[in-house]
């Protein structure tokens, strides 16, 4: 395990010292996540506390038999991303981060296509990934008549990178489609539902994420499994043949419960014969994209980059 970035890892432990400290004033996000919490939750940035900024330049559809996404397609496009948001299934939105997938479309020349995917406990496994499992079909038959590209990409953060994986194998395994997406970008995912060591481990520390909050969001999306049930490639890719999947980045950081997750994906996707990118941030907790930290700066032009020149 290489691990990066430990030259900004002084700003990045007072960072993370800064926010545990400033816990009393957060919704927690544990076992038994009231209602109140979740409208937060919902209403506000990820990780923030106002409402998110949405831009012009994004435009709101539906697309395959009824999933609504938001597009974002620059003045020039390479290729196209299908990008999938995160928030622990619960939370989180396509137009949540309308800035950042802005960006990322004028600067990697990528018609950007972000899932407004159902979200938990109203709609829980599997509505997700079936509204994924959509877009991504959806995508396939149509980005060369709708975008002028056949480069297709995927991608997204935390249960985003989960649904990420879970929609590769079912387009894989469902409808026989492999080749279709190139490069698979995935930011600190749960891949493991019933929990690896790490996440058993990391116990109540009030970062973005820890134990109890985990268990609180695979209840959520997961509601009456029990562990064993969770093991299954379905629900955790971690356990899935991964045969035939497209190179990927799989980025974590050094302080994140899913840390296991990110090490144990990534040894198994290239045992199965494709090319991986891993990256493990020095110091990063969960989420650390979200904030204004030099590895965030960092990190979103090591995206950029990727996504701008994979799978030509």
């Amino acid at each position: 395990m290489t691990i990066t970035d430990e030259d900004c890892l002084p700003e990045t432990l007072a960072f993370n010292a800064q926010f545990e400290a400033a816990a009393a004033s957060r919704p927690a996000r544990g076992r038994g996540l009231d209602p109140a919490t979740l409208a937060l939750l919902r209403r506000n940035r990820l990780a923030g506390d106002a409402p998110p900024l949405r831009l012009p330049q994004g435009r709101d559809r539906t697309v395959g038999g009824g999933v609504k996404v938001r597009v974002f397609v620059p003045e020039r496009v390479e290729g196209a991303y299908l990008h999938i948001h995160g928030g622990g299934w619960a939370f989180g939105s396509a137009d949540g981060q309308d800035e950042r997938l802005w960006h990322l479309a004028e600067q990697a020349r990528l018609a950007v296509v972000s899932v407004d995917y159902r979200l938990a406990p109203e709609h829980p496994f599997p509505a997700g990934p079936d509204d994924c499992e959509a877009a991504a079909r959806w995508l396939v038959q149509h980005a060369a008549a709708e975008f002028g590209t056949e480069r297709l990409l995927i991608g997204g953060e935390s249960a985003g990178a989960h649904l990420s994986v879970v929609t590769l194998l079912r387009l894989r395994d469902r409808h026989g489609i492999t080749g279709a997406f190139r490069a698979a970008q995935l930011l600190f995912g749960p891949y493991d539902l019933s929990m690896t060591p790490s996440q058993r481990a990391f116990g109540p520390r009030p970062l973005l994420s820890n134990t109890d909050a985990l268990h609180g969001s695979y209840a959520l999306f997961t509601p009456g499994m029990g562990e064993e049930e969770r093991r299954s490639p379905e629900v955790s890719p971690l356990f899935a043949d991964l045969t035939g999947l497209p190179p990927a980045r799989i980025v974590v950081g050094t302080e994140d419960p899913l840390l296991d997750d990110s090490l144990f994906l990534a040894a198994r996707w290239e045992a199965a014969g494709a090319p991986v990118q891993l990256g493990v941030v020095a110091g990063a907790m969960h989420g650390f994209t979200l904030f204004p930290l030099a590895v965030t700066e960092r990190e979103l032009r090591r995206e950029r980059d990727f996504l701008a020149f994979a799978g030509r």
